[in-house]
Formats: C-alpha cells, sequence, structure tokens
C-alpha cells in the first residue's frame, strides 16, 4: 500500500513539477492559533493554488499523523525526538494581563507571588492548571501559585473574560494582542517571561514529499518569518 502511493506521489509530483499545484492536503491545526492566524494563511494559499483541497481539523489534541492520514500538523510545543520532520514557523510569546476596571478594583500585583490572591482564568487543557511557569527578572524559573478561578478549554474565551474584568489572564500574544491595543486589556508583570516555545509544521518522512506539503510549508515559513505582527502590533503600542 505504502509503495503505491508512493508511485502515486512521484507521478503527481512528475505531472505538476512545471504545472498547476494540485491535489489534497489533510492539517491539523491548533484551535486558536488556527483560527486566528492560519485560517487566513490557508485562505490565501489557496486563491494562488485553486486546485489544491484542504481537509481541516481544528483541535488542540495531538494527532498521530501517520494512524489517522494527516499530511501535517501544526504544533505549538516543546517537541520530543521523533521520526517527523519539524519546520520552525514562529516563536510564541504569552503575556499576563487584565482589564484596566479589574487592576482598579483588585490593585495592580507587583511581583508574580502577589497572583494567588487574584482571580486567574486559566486555559484548562494544561498539565497544571494550578501554576504559571514563568522566568523572574534574574533570569531564574519561577513556579507560581494561583487561584484558577475559571477553566476554559479556548483561549479566545479567557481573553474576553478578562475583557469583561473577571480576572487574570496569561495567554499567546497572538490571542491577547488587538485587545492590548484597544487598551481592553493591560499588560502586567512585564519583567516576568515565559520559557520560549515555537510554532512547528510537523510532517512525516517520506521518499517522495508531496510537492502540496512542501509548498505549503514554504507559504507558512515565508508568511510568518522574523518578528510576528501580532508582536510587531505589541512592540508599536509600547
Amino acid at each position: 500500500m505504502r509503495i503505491l502511493e508512493d508511485l502515486r506521489e512521484a507521478e503527481l509530483a512528475t505531472s505538476q513539477a512545471h504545472g498547476t499545484l494540485k491535489g489534497s492536503l489533510k492539517v491539523a491545526l491548533p484551535s486558536s492559533f488556527g483560527l486566528m492566524h492560519l485560517g487566513p494563511a490557508i485562505n490565501e494559499f489557496l486563491i494562488e493554488h485553486p486546485q489544491v483541497e484542504f481537509d481541516l481539523d481544528f483541535n488542540d489534541r495531538e494527532v498521530d499523523l501517520m494512524q489517522e492520514g494527516f499530511d501535517l500538523a501544526i504544533r505549538i510545543a516543546n517537541l520530543p525526538d521523533s521520526s517527523l520532520i519539524a519546520r520552525r514557523l514562529a516563536t510564541i510569546q504569552t503575556v499576563i494581563c487584565a482589564s484596566p476596571a479589574y487592576l482598579e478594583r483588585n490593585g495592580i500585583p507587583e511581583s508574580a507571588d502577589e497572583l494567588i490572591n487574584h482571580q486567574c482564568l486559566v486555559y484548562s487543557l494544561l498539565p497544571d492548571t494550578r501554576h504559571w511557569n514563568l522566568i523572574g527578572p534574574e533570569g531564574e524559573a519561577v513556579k507560581i501559585e494561583i487561584h484558577p478561578y475559571l477553566k476554559v478549554t479556548t483561549g479566545e474565551f479567557l481573553r474576553d473574560a478578562a475583557i469583561q474584568g473577571l480576572g487574570v489572564i496569561h495567554v499567546p500574544t497572538f490571542i491577547a494582542y488587538q485587545a492590548i491595543e484597544r487598551g481592553e486589556l493591560v499588560p502586567i508583570l512585564n519583567s516576568y517571561q515565559t520559557p520560549q516555545i515555537d510554532a512547528y509544521a510537523i510532517y512525516p518522512q517520506t521518499r517522495h514529499l508531496s510537492q502540496r506539503v512542501r509548498a505549503f510549508v514554504d507559504f507558512l515559513v515565508q508568511r510568518f518569518e522574523g518578528t510576528p505582527y501580532w508582536d510587531r502590533c505589541l512592540q508599536q503600542s509600547e
């Protein structure tokens, strides 16, 4: 079966070497990053390559590419060693923030330890929802205990709840940057950082790498190279 698939892919690659990119791509994407930032990129790719057909799975679970028949996946993670090929798309930064109204009512924490006295809104799919892992002002790793006042599975809900004044969030900048630009959320504890994590395109090693996979991954790498636009906007608002 694998030999037949490789032969078909080799024939497609030969026929498309000087022609139109065509065929299907089954892609697994993380929910928030996928909908907010990869979705527009995929739409742009489809305009350039209208004969490519996408089958998209927006889900934060870790799929098995080979067993589930995915051509590639986009993951935000520290990747373990594996037989998969990974290409970095962007560095993902996080920000701790809350609404002006919440901070006016409850005060602005001056150190991360003070977060235990605040209502924290937490992404519930994390392995530990009672702590935030940060890098302190001196570069030291710190594990901060928090009170998970609200736990949810989507970053957009956390952002919107924070805008409504329900508490403090610690989310990727790609989720919060527009609310920060509009003044709906205010970054706090800016002397603390988070361990670096990256977004990757991951795909299996094959004898004949699909030209569709190669072209799509190259497209994403080029689109997100340099400082991501969601972080450029934050820098401009400082």
